[in-house]
């Protein structure tokens, strides 16, 4: 999913002790992300691996306990609530991934219902998250009521009802605290940035008032994280095209002490281009920004100040329009 807060934040399975009983699963995926697709568990253990096969079918049987699974594509995760006597089908396209996302046979109902919920969930951000306090909890009141009733009056399993309840609230609490936190932003914008100065994988140490004179695009990520590394092709092409601008592209790794020698390895074998920098993920720049997600993109102006605190990906096409409105 494009914002993982809500898929991963709220999977809870069942602990209800049930008979294994046999799935059939199969999706058909266009723009797939590569020939493998995988069924992991709430500890992210993989429990069923489906290749392609020569008609572009994943395809495949296994035992479940019933509840609440992961379908990873290699790069992006769905959640699947799964029973025992399930037949169910997917079709989707990788590259919109939750808007595509749609469900036949049995067990549709519920996967359905999970499907078009996380997509409105990013709906009401996208809608609501500029607005005022007062308008924002009007419009969440009215979610909360039209969700709760939404899931209610569906044909659902009584296990996927009383486990969904639970994490629709906890959904709702996140949303909460993402309003929140978007609010904070907005509060940085046109303010002085906080500095950094961080191991350059090149050598050294390179600090953010080093960079005066340019914009400067930063990219907070890690090794381990899947979003993140989906977006190294489309920075790199942006690093490309910017390269003799007025420009720094700055990729800041927030990977843990003991992936070190990971992160180096990275960099080095995929010839990650820009300013590739280590830091602390509990530094000071990175408190500053509130970064409880990643990936996350800055945009500092060539005196030091706050442009854009959660910028635009790499991925979306607009970041460029914006890019080339400022180097004008």
């Amino acid at each position: 999913m494009k914002k993982m807060f809500f898929a991963l934040f709220t999977l809870v399975i069942a602990t209800t002790a049930i008979a294994q009983n046999t799935v059939n699963f199969q999706a058909e995926i266009a723009n797939r992300n590569g020939d493998t697709i995988f069924i992991k568990d709430a500890a992210n253990k993989t429990i069923k691996e489906m290749v392609v096969n020569k008609k572009g079918v994943f395809k495949g049987s296994f035992e479940v306990k019933d509840g609440f699974f992961l379908m990873f594509d290699g790069v992006e995760y769905a959640q699947l609530f799964l029973k025992g006597g399930f037949d169910l089908k997917l079709k989707m396209d990788a590259k919109l991934f939750d808007e595509t996302l749609s469900y036949t046979g049995k067990g549709a109902g519920e996967n359905n219902f999970m499907a078009q919920h996380a997509i409105s969930m990013e709906k009401f951000e996208a809608e609501n998250f500029d607005k005022s306090k007062d308008d924002f909890y009007a419009a969440f009141d009215l979610k909360k009521k039209t969700d709760f009733e939404n899931l209610e009056k569906g044909d659902f399993d009584p296990l996927f009802k009383t486990q969904t309840k639970k994490d629709m609230m906890q959904q709702l609490l996140g949303l909460q605290m993402a309003y929140k936190g978007a609010q904070a932003k907005k509060g940085l914008t046109g303010k002085p940035s906080a500095n950094f100065d961080y191991e350059n994988h090149a050598g050294g140490k390179t600090s953010l008032e080093s960079l005066k004179g340019k914009y400067v695009y930063i990219d907070v990520w890690a090794t381990w994280c899947g979003p993140c590394r989906a977006e190294i092709p489309s920075l790199k092409k942006i690093e490309e095209k910017y390269h003799d601008k007025k420009i720094a592209f700055v990729s800041i790794s927030i990977d843990d002490k003991k992936d070190y020698e990971k992160w180096r390895k990275f960099v080095t074998d995929k010839q990650l281009g820009g300013i590739q920098l280590y830091a602390d993920g509990t530094s000071d720049f990175i408190k500053s920004y509130n970064i409880n997600s990643i990936p996350r993109f800055i945009l500092i102006d060539p005196n030091g100040n706050v442009l854009d605190s959660d910028a635009k990906r790499p991925s979306d096409n607009s970041l460029q329009e914006q890019l080339d409105g400022l180097l004008k």
